[in-house]
C-alpha cells in the first residue's frame, strides 16, 4: 500500500508542491497501521492454517512459531517503507543508506545475541528481525524531524492527512493488489512444494531458492525506486521527455545487470548452497535449480523496472491487472501443471513463475511503449493540484 506514496510524493514533490509530501506520508503512515493489525492476527494463526491447507504438520508448527515471533516487524516494516518513499521521492538517498547501515552492522550483532546466545534459537531470528526494522524506522524518523533537508516536506503533523486519506486509498488498494499479486506466486511456489514427493527437501530447496531470488533482487529493485522517483518527478513538473529518457535509461541498465548477475549465479551455483545447508542433497538440487533462477532475475529484473514506471505513472490499476493475469492465470496453473503433471517437481514450480515473468514483462513493455508520456504528465497536473492542501493547514 505504501508505494502508492511513489506517486503521490514523487508527482507533488515534482510539481513543487512541497507540504504535500508530509500530508501524504502521515496519512500512509495512518493507513498502513491500521491494515497491520488484521494481518498480525493472521500472523499469530498461521501455525494451524498451514496445517488446515495440508502442509507437513513439523514444518508448519516451526513456521507458525517464527511467524507469531514476526508479528512486531508489520507496524515497523509499514512506516519504514511510508517514510522510505517519503525521503525516496525527493532524492534524499544517502540518509537512508547510511541508517540502513548502521542497522545492518548492529542486527550481526542482535541476531548473533538472540541465536546463539540465548535459548530462543529460530525465534531469536525473528526477534532480531523485528529489533532492526524498529532501529531503521526510528533513526528515518528522526532524521526527517531534525534534518535541514525535510523542512519544506516536513512541516509537523496536520489533521489534513486525514482529510487526504482517500487520495491515498483510492491508490494503495491497487498498488498492493499489484506488488501481493507478484510477491503472493513466489510465495504460493514453496507452499505448493509442501505438496511434492519428499516434502522437506523441496520446501528446504525452494525456500533457499526463495531467499536467494529475493537477494539479487535488491539490485533491480533499487533502480526500480530510481525509475519510479524520476518519472514521478518529471511528470509532476510536466517533463514528458525526461520521463521517458528516465525509462529507456534504466531500463538499459537493469538489462547489463541481470546478464551479469545472472552469469555470477551460474558460476557460483555448485557452492551457492552451502551457505544454507551442510546436506548434500539439498546444495545439489540448489546447484540444479541455479541457472533456472538466474533466468527468473533477469525478467524480474526488467519487469521491475516497468513496475516502477507504473508506479510513477499511477498505473497500479493496469498493473494490478497486468499482475493477476500473468501469475494466476497463467504462472500458477502453469507451475502445477509442470510440477505435478509432468513431473519436474521443484523446477516445475519455478518454470511457471518464469512464465509469469514472461507475460509480465511483454505486457507491461508493450504497455510502457505505447504510452502517450505528454499526456501522463497532464494527469500528473491534475492529481498534484486535485490533492492540493494549503501549506499553512498544520497543527504543529
Amino acid at each position: 500500500m505504501s508505494s502508492a506514496l511513489d506517486t503521490l510524493c514523487g508527482q507533488s514533490n515534482g510539481a513543487k508542491k512541497h507540504h504535500m509530501l508530509g500530508i501524504h506520508m502521515q496519512g500512509a503512515v495512518f493507513v498502513v497501521l491500521l491494515v497491520s493489525i488484521p494481518l498480525a492476527i493472521i500472523l499469530e494463526n498461521t501455525g494451524t492454517i498451514l496445517i488446515k491447507l495440508g502442509q507437513d504438520p513439523e514444518i508448519s508448527e516451526a513456521a507458525g512459531i517464527y511467524a507469531s515471533c514476526m508479528t512486531p516487524v508489520l507496524f515497523a516494516y509499514g512506516i519504514l517503507q511510508c517514510l522510505v518513499r517519503f525521503l525516496q521521492t525527493q532524492n534524499i538517498v544517502f540518509p537512508m543508506m547510511l541508517c540502513s547501515g548502521i542497522t545492518t552492522i548492529l542486527h550481526f550483532l542482535v541476531c548473533w545475541i538472540l541465536v546463539f546466545k540465548s535459548t530462543l534459537g529460530y525465534r531469536g531470528a525473528a526477534f532480531a528481525i523485528s529489533i532492526s526494522y524498529w532501529i531503521n524506522a526510528v533513526l528515518l524518523a528522526l532524521y526527517i524531524e531534525f534534518s535541514s533537508s525535510c523542512t519544506k516536506t516536513w512541516t509537523g503533523f496536520s489533521k489534513d492527512a486525514l482529510h487526504n486519506i482517500p487520495t491515498f486509498v483510492k491508490l494503495a488498494i491497487p498498488s498492493a493488489i499489484m506488488v501481493c499479486m507478484a510477491t503472493w506466486s513466489f510465495e504460493m511456489v514453496v507452499l505448493l512444494s509442501g505438496f511434492l514427493p519428499n516434502p522437506k527437501l523441496e520446501t528446504s530447496v525452494l525456500s533457499i531458492s526463495l531467499n536467494t531470488a529475493a537477494i539479487v533482487w535488491m539490485i533491480p529493485y533499487g533502480f526500480s525506486g530510481v525509475v519510479s522517483t524520476r518519472v514521478s518527478n518529471e511528470l509532476g513538473a510536466g517533463n514528458a521527455e525526461g520521463a521517458c529518457l528516465a525509462v529507456r535509461v534504466v531500463f538499459f541498465i537493469a538489462t547489463i545487470e541481470g546478464v551479469v548477475v545472472g552469469l555470477v549465479m551460474i558460476l557460483i551455483r555448485n557452492i551457492w548452497g552451502y551457505a544454507y545447508s551442510n546436506e548434500v542433497e539439498v546444495v545439489r538440487h540448489v546447484a540444479n535449480i541455479m541457472p533456472i533462477l538466474a533466468t527468473s532475475n533477469f525478467l524480474d529484473g526488467l519487469q521491475g523496472v516497468l513496475s516502477g514506471t507504473a508506479r510513477g505513472c499511477g498505473w497500479q490499476n493496469i498493473g494490478a491487472c497486468v499482475n493477476f493475469g500473468s501469475y494466476y492465470l497463467v504462472g500458477i496453473p502453469s507451475a502445477i501443471l509442470l510440477a505435478f503433471i509432468f513431473k519436474l517437481g521443484g523446477k516445475g514450480l519455478w518454470f511457471g513463475i518464469i512464465c509469469a515473468l514472461i507475460v509480465q514483462l511483454s505486457s507491461l513493455l508493450t504497455i510502457t511503449m505505447r504510452t502517450n508520456w505528454k499526456h501522463e504528465a497532464k494527469k500528473a497536473t491534475e492529481r498534484v493540484h486535485g490533492s492540493a492542501i494549503h501549506p499553512d493547514a498544520v497543527l504543529s
